[in-house]
């Protein structure tokens, strides 16, 4: 794709970075046959390509954004099916990233937008008030249907029935491998996690020591920044991801890192992405040091190899999430260690495609994630599964509200396998 923009505009990094990703693409629209909002809108500007387009006229012209522009941006889940799709290696992420800053800085919302976007934005990524809030939103929950604003009744309808107890194990410490040590390596626990699900934290402590790794729980470690990124509110995305590689190039400074950890995918492509965030900041090099650390808890259990188990009687249907098949391209592990651990595995059909969770997008855009939701409800209980396995938190939330089979995460699966308690979901469906 040809661009135009002056030498001023190109002394911007993002800009200059836009500008390459721009140049990569050759408009051979193969990015509109797997991006889900295209599917169910049939718009070409609810496609990668009619977005390209679209951000390709607002930052050339330096134009402040427009509310069609802003209109098919917010519908983008940045699923980035289009990314493994794209056949010329168009790096759509960093391209919309830039976008939703730029919209940020020069497009102002409608009141109630704004209200929101700041609400979600400040509470969301601390989980002592996300706590508050869904405590709050259960008692409220009854009256969903009383809100004027569709995202209102969403947020109430995503409550979950059960809040569970604070755990512990999240707090700043160092649990000891078992056996000999075979690794020491940071664990992320997360945001929104901490207060929607305590388990998957618990069950990935358990299981990571089991195979001899010291798991270190990071002082000044918080959210990765993801929320915020997504919102092109850069500032504070920033300032969240600042602490996180502080307190884990400390530790690694400290007492040595194999490897960052993370059990949460969308945060996992996050964090893989600070390199490229701080390129330009005095934290480049830490930045970049983080990021190739980073590893999901699969692409670890992998390298240290899981036992293989006796067959379960178990059907579990595997979902993967977005942010780990297209934003990390790890696709193959969590099947695998599954299998091995003795657990029959099947996919839905159209497996590349979003469940609709994608962050806030299901209260944000509550319409869409619904019917991409159930479409993909469908076709995982097409399969007859026991039980469905996911290995992203919004992912397993956002399924969850839309069918009766148990959802829970991959590691809770492979810890129960390998010794540890029967997953609660599980437990609480049946014998």
């Amino acid at each position: 794709m040809q661009t135009n923009f002056t030498p001023e505009q190109l002394q911007d990094p993002g800009i200059a970075r836009a500008n390459e990703v721009l140049r990569t693409c050759v408009h051979c629209g193969f990015c509109t046959a797997t991006c889900p909002t295209y599917q169910v809108l049939g718009d070409e500007l609810d496609s990668p390509r009619g977005r390209i387009y679209l951000i390709k006229d607002m930052l050339e012209k330096g134009r402040p954004a427009d509310a069609r522009t802003v209109k098919h941006i917010d519908r983008c889940l940045s699923c980035l099916s289009c990314m493994t799709t794209c056949p010329s290696g168009v790096h759509y992420m960093h391209l919309v990233d830039e976008a939703r800053a730029y919209i940020e800085k020069t497009y102002r919302r409608p009141p109630m937008d704004r209200a929101l976007r700041w609400v979600l934005a400040r509470i969301l990524p601390y989980p002592g008030r996300f706590r508050l809030a869904l405590a709050a939103a259960k008692l409220g929950r009854p009256f969903a249907r009383l809100m004027p604003d569709a995202r209102l009744r969403a947020m109430l309808d995503m409550a979950p029935v059960h809040i569970p107890p604070v755990s512990r194990n999240d707090d700043p410490q160092v649990f000891p491998a078992q056996g000999a040590r075979r690794m020491r390596v940071a664990l992320m626990t997360g945001c929104a996690q901490r207060a929607l699900n305590t388990d998957i934290n618990d069950a990935t402590i358990r299981l990571l020591r089991r195979l001899g790794c010291e798991v270190v729980i990071a002082r000044g470690m918080g959210c990765c920044g993801a929320l915020t990124h997504h919102m092109g509110r850069v500032g504070e995305s920033h300032a969240a991801a600042a602490r996180n590689i502080a307190a884990w190039m400390g530790e690694k400074r400290a007492g040595g890192l194999d490897a960052v950890v993370i059990n949460t995918s969308g945060c996992g492509t996050t964090v893989k992405d600070y390199g490229h965030m701080f390129r330009n900041d005095p934290l480049a090099a830490d930045a970049a040091e983080v990021s190739a650390l980073a590893l999901d808890v699969t692409e670890l259990l992998v390298r240290l190899g899981l036992q293989e188990g006796a067959p379960k009687g178990l059907r579990v249907a595997y979902h993967a999430a977005c942010s780990l098949q297209h934003g990390q391209r790890v696709k193959a592990a969590p099947k695998d260690l599954l299998k091995r651990a003795g657990f029959e595995v099947v996919e839905p059909v159209d497996s590349h495609l979003c469940c609709g969770s994608a962050g806030t997008y299901n209260l944000m855009q509550p319409e869409i994630s619904r019917q991409l939701r159930d479409r993909k409800v469908a076709t995982l209980e097409a399969r007859k599964p026991d039980v469905i396995a996911a290995g992203n938190i919004g992912c397993m939330m956002q399924i969850g509200a839309g069918t009766g089979v148990p959802v829970v995460h991959t590691v809770e699966l492979l810890d129960w396998a390998t010794g540890g308690p029967k997953p609660r979901a599980l437990a609480a469906s049946g014998p």
